[in-house]
């Protein structure tokens, strides 16, 4: 049996990326898993491997930003599984024209706000229900090893909103601690995905990131949703309210380069 087997669990931006990953493994370990992705087809492409495989799963279409969307996600996984064990708050964007206090626009600031910050709020606050209605379970939030050290490409709405995502898992971990609710902040270093390969485009930014990580390379997303696995598992049923970095040592190692 798989360390997810009886588990039903609900990620979203599952469509690529660690959410991807995440999936599949979780779905190999036993899990019935909610393919939750703004991108339909993404996702049913996600759930058609899951189910070649011989997994469980079902695809969901959803806007994070949007409550009510999230509302009926979350929903609709519940209702599909009769219950929810676990909730991965993955979905994230990070958008080129996020730099520093002044070239940050306005609306580059509100649109990461609400995904990143304001969708895992939602995800929280329809996906404990869900878990207190099975008798517990694991709430898993995606931040950033920016959340715990400055960035050396500046890109303050990002950071500002990971920071964020830190801070309300801390404070829901100890509300919800004695309800078997767990709550636990996954803080990925640089990994080798679209989203931060598209962000860093040229090999001087690369270059620029890496220099800060002591193994000297991207982590891979397949490796960040390991991580995940054993936060959503019962091997870390007396964690929560931690920051979990999985980033090649860089926050234990972090300077400034002359």
């Amino acid at each position: 049996m798989g360390r997810l087997a009886g588990k039903a669990t609900f990620i979203t931006g599952a469509a690529a990326g660690i959410g991807r990953e995440s999936a599949l493994l979780f779905a190999a370990e036993g899990a019935a898993v909610a393919v939750v992705d703004r991108d339909g087809d993404g996702a049913a492409d996600v759930v058609a491997e899951i189910t070649e495989a011989g997994g469980t799963a079902v695809g969901l279409t959803a806007d994070v930003a949007v409550e009510t969307s999230v509302a009926a996600a979350i929903s609709d996984a519940e209702e599909a599984f009769g219950r929810l064990d676990v909730v991965f708050n993955n979905a994230g964007i990070m958008l080129a024209a996020d730099g520093d206090a002044q070239s940050t626009e306005e609306a580059v600031w509100d649109l990461t706000m609400d995904v990143n910050l304001k969708g895992v709020w939602f995800g929280c606050r329809h996906g404990i229900p869900a878990l207190r209605r099975a008798g517990g379970g694991s709430i898993i939030n995606t931040a950033s090893f920016v959340a715990l050290v400055g960035a050396a490409t500046p890109q303050l709405a990002y950071t500002a909103s990971k920071g964020g995502v830190l801070a309300m898992t801390r404070e829901l971990a100890v509300t919800h601690a004695r309800e078997d609710i767990r709550v636990n902040a996954l803080c990925p270093g640089p990994l080798r995905t679209e989203l931060l390969m598209s962000y860093l485009d040229t090999e001087e930014m690369r270059q620029r990131r890496l220099v800060h990580v002591p193994m000297g390379r991207f982590g891979e997303a397949v490796e960040i949703a390991a991580a995940a696995l054993f936060l959503a598992s019962d091997d870390s049923s007396y964690v929560t309210g931690t920051d979990f970095s999985v980033d090649g040592g860089l926050t234990a190692a972090y300077v400034t380069p002359e």
